[in-house]
């Protein structure tokens, strides 16, 4: 038997940071899910996590730890789904370092993706996003920190971990013309900044607190914003705009969806798919096809350039019915 916490601990502190060099946010979130497993195959067996041996973690428990995620916990496929992809990704790990746990290691990864609905990207209409982006205050410290978040979540559709880890350093000073953006996969990119995020930036930037930490964006305690920091103050402000436009009260939204709804004014604007493409820094056009779904403008371009079929007129030259000879005796007459 094979103690699971040393490998896990070399799985999370030296193979995804040095030899993947993933992001802090992946290794956080596979992190997670290999906490909820060691929790849930701790309470099945009678131990605690970290007694735990690795051949405790068959394919049949993984499949009712994840079939408890939905049923308990009442998470989504998608987030099933991708708690399965950090547990394939350790036991893939684990192939090369464990020879006698390959079989069980085979069995894991051969546990397949829960399929689920392909909905249609949800967006924030016009009025709506510009409700939102006026709902912080320009009087207060807070209120201007707020404004310059939500304006350049939106403008340069950025994820929210890419938002919350930017650096003063990232910001093309002093003109501010740009911003240098590291992105999922490591992915770099550079984006041009409208005068109207310039302005709400420099409002940002001369009452920013001088402090040692080095983020653009900093909370109370003068550390970095969080994810959660930002999705509390974003919800604070969609609470605010639902008195000015009340539409938004049906709609759920969250940090992703300002990058969302910066990709579908975007595609309503210039009808480029590629170009929307290079903004969010997707690694392929597959990424961004799910916008074209959701956009329908383009279905009636599409009829736009098809004429409809025509219908050949009908006859009651033959119709049996005695009603239909009256009616063809009497257009006759």
């Amino acid at each position: 038997m094979t103690s699971l916490a040393p490998y896990v601990r070399s799985f999370l502190v030296e193979y995804l940071p040095l030899a993947r060099r993933f992001s802090q946010h992946t290794i956080d979130s596979y992190a997670y899910g290999i906490q909820l497993l060691a929790c849930y195959a701790g309470q099945r067996i009678g131990t605690t996590p970290s007694q735990l041996k690795i051949e405790h973690l068959s394919a049949m428990l993984i499949l009712d730890f994840l079939d408890d995620l939905e049923n308990t916990r009442k998470n989504s496929v998608r987030t099933r789904n991708a708690r399965l992809s950090a547990i394939k990704s350790f036991f893939r790990y684990l192939e090369f370092r464990l020879p006698a746990c390959l079989e069980q290691a085979l069995q894991v990864r051969a546990i397949p993706v829960k399929r689920c609905d392909e909905v249609l990207i949800f967006h924030l209409d016009h009025d709506e996003l510009q409700a939102v982006l006026d709902a912080p205050s320009g009087n207060t410290v807070n209120g201007i920190r707020d404004r310059a978040m939500l304006h350049l979540a939106y403008t340069a559709a950025l994820r929210v971990s890419e938002l919350v880890s930017l650096k003063c350093a990232n910001l093309q000073q002093p003109q501010l013309n740009s911003i240098r953006v590291y992105g999922k996969g490591r992915r770099e990119r550079v984006l041009p900044l409208w005068k109207e995020t310039k302005s709400v930036l420099r409002d940002w930037l001369s009452v920013r607190p001088d402090n040692s930490d080095d983020h653009l964006f900093t909370n109370a305690q003068g550390a970095a914003m969080t994810r959660h920091g930002f999705a509390f103050r974003l919800k604070l402000h969609v609470a605010e705009a639902q008195k000015k436009v009340p539409s938004i009260a049906g709609k759920s939204v969250t940090p992703h969806s300002l990058r969302r709804t910066c990709a579908m004014h975007m595609l309503e604007a210039t009808g480029d798919i590629r170009k929307v493409s290079l903004w969010l820094g997707h690694n392929s056009l597959e990424s961004t096809q799910t916008y074209l779904q959701s956009d329908p403008m383009e279905k009636l371009d599409m009829l736009a350039t098809k004429l409809p079929p025509s219908i050949t007129k009908g006859s009651f030259e033959s119709a049996p019915d005695e009603l239909m000879r009256i009616l063809y005796e009497a257009r006759v007459n």
